[in-house]
C-alpha cells in the first residue's frame, strides 16, 4: 500500500499542479502580474525519506500556491507514540522506537482577488512497523485527509458547489462518510478563541481503516479505502477551480484587500495554533520547515479591534462572521 499511495499523490501532485497553471495561463491580462508558474523542489531528507514542493508565487490569478507531496520514513519515539495515541487509538504501546512510513500530499491555495476562497487538501497514509519483524505486517496502519473552504466573502453559491462535489465523491463509496466527515470538519476547522470556524468546511477524517467504527455494518477492504482516497481527491479541482474562475474576474477595492488580510490572519493563527500537522511536522527531527510552513499567506493583517465586521455593521464582512459562528447543512 505504501508504494500505491506514494504513487497516487505523486502522481495528483502533477496533475494539480498543471491544471493550477492552466488556470494562470487562461486569465486575462491585469496590467500588474504576469502569469505565474511553480517552482518545483525536489529534496531529500537525511534520516530518510523525500519529496517535492511546488510553490507559486505573485501570479495573475494565485497570490500563493503550494502543492506539496512528502514520502517519509524513520522511528517513532515511545514519547511521540504517546502524543500520537491521543489522535490515533490504534497506535499500540510499544517500549521501544517504532518504524514507521508516512506519505502524503498537501494543498493551500491564497487567490489573489478577495472573492475568490482559499482552500486546502490533505490526504495521507501512515503506517507503523514491529520494529522485530520491519517488512512484515504493519502493527497499525490508516488514512487520514480532506479538503475544506475558506471564503473572504460569503457565496452560497460556491459553498454548496464545493460540498456537493465532494459529496459525490463521497457517496461512490458510502453514504455514511460526507455526515460524518462534514461534522468532523466543522469541529476540526474550529478556532475556539474566535469563536467561529476557519471557514465553511469541507470534509475531514483520520484514522480511516477498515475496523473504524464508521464501518460497524460493513468492513471495506484496505483497498476500498484506498479507492476512496482517490475518488476524494480526485473530487478536488472539480470542485474548487469553478469558484475561482467565477470569482477571479470581480472587482474589489482596498477595504476589501484589507479584510482579505485580516481573514489570512485567522488562518495563519489555526494553522500555527491547532493544526495536527503543522505541530507534528515541527516536532519531527530534521523537519523540513520550508514545506511545512507552505500553507501561510505571504502577507497577512492583525488590527486591533478592527471595525470591519463589526456586529450590527450590516456589510458583507459582517456576513461572513455570522456564517462562520455556526455551522450549515449546505446540501438539503
Amino acid at each position: 500500500m505504501r508504494i500505491r499511495m506514494a504513487t497516487w499523490v505523486t502522481n495528483l501532485q502533477d496533475h494539480i499542479v498543471k491544471g493550477l497553471e492552466a488556470v494562470e495561463a487562461a486569465a486575462p491580462p491585469d496590467g500588474e502580474h504576469s502569469p505565474a508558474t511553480f517552482f518545483r523542489d525536489h529534496w531529500i531528507r537525511p534520516s530518510g525519506g523525500e519529496g517535492s514542493s511546488c510553490v507559486l508565487s505573485g501570479g495573475r490569478v494565485f497570490e500563493k500556491a503550494g502543492v506539496n507531496v512528502s514520502i517519509v520514513e524513520g522511528k517513532l519515539s515511545k514519547a511521540a507514540q504517546a502524543q500520537m495515541r491521543n489522535d490515533h487509538d490504534s497506535i499500540p504501546l510499544s517500549d521501544e522506537p517504532l518504524p514507521y512510513f508516512a506519505t502524503g500530499v498537501s494543498i493551500v491555495i491564497h487567490p489573489r482577488n478577495p472573492h475568490a476562497p482559499t482552500t486546502h487538501l490533505n490526504y495521507r497514509y501512515f503506517e507503523l512497523a514491529d520494529p522485530k519483524n520491519p517488512g512484515g505486517e504493519p502493527l497499525a496502519w490508516w488514512f487520514g485527509g480532506g479538503a475544506d473552504l475558506t471564503p473572504n466573502y460569503f457565496y452560497k453559491e460556491d459553498a454548496v458547489h464545493f460540498h456537493q462535489t465532494l459529496k459525490d465523491a463521497c457517496d461512490k463509496h458510502s453514504e455514511a462518510y460526507y455526515p460524518a466527515y462534514k461534522k468532523w470538519c466543522d469541529k476540526y476547522f474550529y478556532l475556539p478563541h474566535r469563536g467561529e470556524t476557519r471557514g465553511i468546511g469541507g470534509i475531514f477524517f483520520d484514522d480511516l481503516t477498515t475496523s473504524s467504527p464508521i464501518h460497524a455494518d460493513k468492513k471495506p477492504s484496505a483497498d476500498e479505502i484506498f479507492e476512496f482516497v482517490k475518488s476524494a481527491s480526485s473530487a478536488f479541482l472539480p470542485a474548487y477551480i469553478p469558484l475561482v474562475q467565477r470569482r477571479h474576474p470581480q472587482k474589489y477595492d482596498d477595504l476589501q484587500r484589507r479584510w482579505q488580510l485580516v481573514r489570512r490572519g485567522r488562518y495563519v493563527e489555526f494553522n500555527l495554533l491547532y493544526d495536527r500537522g503543522t505541530k507534528f511536522g515541527l516536532n519531527i527531527p530534521g523537519a523540513r520547515v520550508e514545506s511545512i510552513l507552505m500553507s501561510l499567506p505571504e502577507v497577512a493583517r492583525w488590527e486591533y479591534m478592527t471595525p470591519l465586521g463589526a456586529q450590527g455593521s450590516g456589510t458583507p464582512e459582517e456576513e461572513l462572521i455570522n456564517v462562520l459562528k455556526t455551522t450549515h447543512d449546505w446540501i438539503k
